[in-house]
């Protein structure tokens, strides 16, 4: 059965969860999302998070990080915006209602770029994959986070038959890790650094340097 996306059922959802999101996930995520974040701040200060949400990972970053987050959701984002101020994250430089596909920011802006459980929930990934590259300096890194399956195994089938009830609560079931490491390996500018193990996996790609910057090093 294939899977549809609805950005507008997407927000409804999403805004039921904002209320709750943190209670349940801020534990369970921590792991990813830390090792997320710290592959992030070794890149460089500008860093761009998408699918920020409620802004769970945002005091993980460093004081010297310059971040900016985006969000489909202007209900989680106004819950992201309470932890800004109330936990006094000053590196945090803004918080925007923005689609991933869509990216309101010049070429080449961040030194990193992160999306932590929400490209397997995009509409086209590969359409978000080209605009984090887009905005990613030459040498930085796109850094994920998610639910991420394994090519083959025997519970692949299993994860494909749920996909369609995953993606109704805002979750995803059956996206493989080679979605990811093949694109990168397509465009001919990305090495996949890291692939990590277990259910919630971090992948790393780092984009080619310029070849001036290359130069300059030499």
């Amino acid at each position: 059965m294939p899977v549809t996306y609805d950005l507008d059922g997407q927000k409804r959802v999403y805004a039921t969860w904002a209320k709750f999101y943190d209670r349940i996930y801020q534990h369970m995520l921590a792991r990813p999302q830390r090792e997320a974040v710290e592959a992030a701040c070794a890149c460089g200060p500008d860093i761009l998070e998408i699918g920020v949400g409620t802004g769970l990972t945002l005091p993980y970053f460093t004081p010297d990080s310059r971040v900016l987050g985006a969000d489909l959701s202007l209900d989680m984002l106004k819950v992201a915006h309470r932890k800004v101020e109330s936990q006094k994250l000053d590196h945090v430089r803004g918080l925007m209602v923005m689609d991933a596909c869509r990216l309101g920011f010049g070429n080449e802006r961040f030194d990193a770029v992160t999306a932590q459980f929400v490209i397997t929930l995009v509409p086209n990934p590969e359409q978000a994959l080209a605009e984090m590259d887009r905005v990613l300096k030459p040498g930085g890194e796109i850094i994920i986070s998610s639910r991420l399956v394994d090519d083959g195994g025997l519970l692949a089938p299993f994860w494909s038959a749920v996909a369609p009830l995953s993606k109704a609560i805002g979750w995803s079931s059956d996206f493989k890790v080679s979605r990811l490491t093949d694109w990168a390996k397509a465009t001919g500018r990305y090495e996949t650094v890291h692939v990590g193990r277990g259910y919630f996996k971090v992948v790393r790609l780092r984009k080619q340097a310029s070849a001036d910057n290359a130069q300059s090093k030499a």
